[in-house]
């Protein structure tokens, strides 16, 4: 290996001097310049001997004779300031490459990144999930701009169809901002294969996913006042006594329209769909007042779009540890096995 950790190296394309900090594998090292910290190919790099050398040179340039100048006459010393991106908070993926058997570069591993390429600092929970079962887990604090390592994951297991799930939260509260913030990445093997393909063409050494751009604001609830509601006929309970005056919970809904409604043929599409997404969040919902364990929503098959559309939900949704939808002797590939945390 021509570097070691805590070698002074010179990148090679910008002329700035790092420091090796990680080694990814034979041809890769993660390398910190200046506080931020990226993967670079060791080709692109170099010792800084020959530039301290050029700059320090052996035999000293003559210097010229120049008219005297007094310090008002100097011009003023510009300092460039680099701005730093500001483009979101990512997760990073950095392919492991490993020779085989005949020579050939394959993948081993993935080296999982957080990267908060924003002004913000966020504590985090990370968990790793595969088929509902959390994998790894971890509870920390990313500051602005840092680079934060989480794990290594194995190739082969992203056959699995792993989902990297986060929530933030900011390290000094703010009462204009949202209590937390919900994001997750569901890698799909398919997908995962081509972006690697891609990277070694064009000779780069990651891809991401964007889990957010801005941290949200906070959106305030509508109060309302009960008295009004009692005094016009409604019912008001009392908090404590919530959960005995719902609507029982059900383990599971079936959401093909004709189990919904007997009037299917008089609405349009956009009008079906509706009435499946309202009705499945309603039950979602009972389902976490009522401390359900799990939770089943049958939406079949068909084109996807009923099934994105609860799993967009389920995405940002307070209290779903995780979900996924696999075959099921009962189901087949129509329906999205939900799971709660309390």
């Amino acid at each position: 290996m021509k570097f070691q950790i805590g070698d002074k190296v010179v990148v090679l394309h910008s002329n700035d001097d790092g420091e090796v900090v990680d080694i990814i594998n034979e041809k890769m090292v993660m390398v910190d310049v200046r506080g931020v910290k990226f993967p670079a190919y060791t080709d692109q790099l170099d010792f800084p001997y020959f530039k301290q050398f050029m700059k320090n040179k052996i035999v000293p340039e003559k210097k010229e004779k120049k008219d005297k100048k007094y310090i008002d006459d100097l011009p003023r010393e510009k300092k460039q300031i680099k701005d730093k991106v500001v483009d979101g908070v990512w997760i990073t993926f950095i392919p492991v490459l490993v020779p085989d058997e005949f020579g050939d570069d394959v993948v081993e591993d993935l080296k999982v990144h957080l990267v908060n390429r924003t002004h913000g600092d966020y504590k985090f929970t990370y968990k790793l999930n595969y088929f509902g079962e959390t994998s790894f887990d971890l509870v920390n604090q990313i500051r602005p701009f840092e680079d934060f390592y989480l794990h290594d994951v194995e190739f082969e297991t992203l056959n699995d169809s792993p989902t990297f799930s986060f929530e933030f939260s900011l390290t000094k509260p703010d009462k204009n901002k949202a209590e937390y913030f919900e994001s997750s990445i569901k890698l799909k093997p398919k997908q995962v294969f081509t972006r690697i393909e891609e990277l070694k063409k064009k000779g780069e050494a990651t891809f991401s996913y964007k889990l957010f751009d801005d941290y949200p604001p906070r959106v305030e609830e509508p109060s309302i006042d009960v008295s009004i509601l009692g005094a016009k006929g409604f019912k008001v309970y009392d908090v404590s006594q919530t959960r005995q005056n719902l609507e029982p919970a059900k383990n599971e809904i079936d959401l093909h329209i004709e189990k919904l409604t007997p009037d299917a043929d008089t609405l349009d599409n956009f009008e079906k769909l509706d009435l499946q997404i309202r009705t499945f969040e309603k039950y979602l919902d009972l389902a976490i007042l009522h401390h359900k364990p799990a939770f089943i929503a049958i939406h079949g098959v068909g084109s996807g779009k009923l099934r994105d559309e609860i799993h967009e939900i389920l995405k940002y949704k307070k209290g779903v540890k995780s979900f996924f939808n696999k075959y099921h002797p009962a189901y087949g590939y129509g329906a999205t096995e939900i799971y709660f945390q309390y």
